[in-house]
This record gives C-alpha cells, sequence and structure tokens, in this order.
C-alpha cells in the first residue's frame, strides 16, 4: 500500500500569516469524536472552511520499515475560524461532539501563532495535557526568538512550553541553550 502524502493543516495556506482582525471572523474550538480530527479537517477542507489542525510527524516501525505519519498536536481539537453562517456546515460533518465559543480572540490567535512557529521550527515537539503553572518566559535568541511560553523541568532537562490556554493543552520543546528572561524584564544587554 502506497504512503499517502500529509494532508493540509491549515485552509487556506497562509491562514495564520494573516491578521486577526482582518478577518472578520471569529475562532472556535471544535471538539471532535475520537480519532476523527484529520476526517473533520478533510471534510472542513472540501467545504472551504478556515481551519487550524496543528500536526507534528510520528515514526513507527510497521513490518521492518519506518514510516512517518502526521498525527495531531491537540488530540480532539480542530480550531475553526468562522463567520456564523459557517457554523452549521462544520457541525453538519457528524464528527463534532460540541462547539466552543472563544472568549478572548485575541489570545487564542496569539497561541495559535506560537503553536505554528513552534512547529515550523522543525525541532522535535511533545504534546503536553493539563499543564501545570510554572514562569513565563521569552526567548530572546536563535529560531524561536520572540515566543514567550512556560519553562516545565522534566527528568529529560528543561522544556520550552507554548500552551493554548483555551483547551489547556500545549507543545513542549527540549531547550539547548535558548537566551530566556522572565517576561516583564529586560535583557541586560537592552540597558
Amino acid at each position: 500500500m502506497p504512503i499517502l502524502p500529509a494532508e493540509p493543516d491549515r485552509c487556506p495556506a497562509d491562514l495564520m500569516d494573516r491578521s486577526a482582525e482582518a478577518s472578520g471572523r471569529q475562532w472556535r474550538v471544535l471538539h471532535c469524536k475520537p480519532r476523527q480530527e484529520k476526517s473533520l479537517a478533510r471534510y472542513l477542507y472540501a467545504a472551504g472552511l478556515e481551519y487550524y489542525l496543528p500536526l507534528i510527524p510520528r515514526r513507527n516501525r510497521i513490518r521492518g520499515r519506518i514510516v512517518t505519519s502526521h498525527v495531531p498536536l491537540f488530540t480532539s481539537y480542530v480550531f475553526l475560524n468562522s463567520d456564523r453562517d459557517e457554523r452549521p456546515l462544520a457541525l453538519a460533518s457528524n464528527r463534532v461532539v460540541r462547539m466552543l465559543d472563544v472568549a478572548d480572540q485575541a489570545r487564542l490567535w496569539r497561541d495559535l501563532r506560537q503553536v505554528d512557529s513552534l512547529l515550523a521550527s522543525g525541532a522535535p515537539i511533545t504534546p503536553e495535557e493539563r499543564l501545570a503553572a510554572g514562569d513565563e518566559v521569552e526567548i530572546t535568541s536563535g529560531p524561536l526568538a520572540g515566543l514567550s511560553g512556560t519553562i516545565v523541568r522534566t527528568a529529560s532537562g528543561r522544556r520550552f512550553v507554548v500552551q493554548v490556554n483555551f483547551i489547556q493543552q500545549g507543545a513542549s520543546v527540549l531547550l539547548d541553550d535558548f537566551a530566556l528572561i522572565p517576561i516583564g524584564r529586560v535583557p541586560a544587554a537592552a540597558i
């Protein structure tokens, strides 16, 4: 059986490059049935609805061959950017358990753009569920400069966590030598 190419994780392709206010739409979170994220994304894509489904690569060995598949970063969640008339179209997919309205649109938009930047960095990403509170920091140098998130210490080292607060989940990357400063503090070189 041939290996299928990765499916689009967003529609349209420039969704994350736009300004949040320019579209006149609202972000909603679609909580879908188990293991239906990609099917829902295919449905939304075919319907021409704007969505974002962050995907991460997962390598598996199947019959001696290493196969890479792309799995959802946030299990059971797809982010829909729609107007009032498009909401029923998403619900008609029969894959959505409930549609969650987002009160703080700007914060969700910022969180999603940060997750997208983290994924674009190419660093190995680990899903993080039910994040614990920690120190909020900003990366000041390297390929992830400008991202803000939380530092979590684990047995494997320090992890930089970008979270989507609305669904209480996030993504993390193991840090090497990034320069970090607590949010609100000015780096010494800037003084």
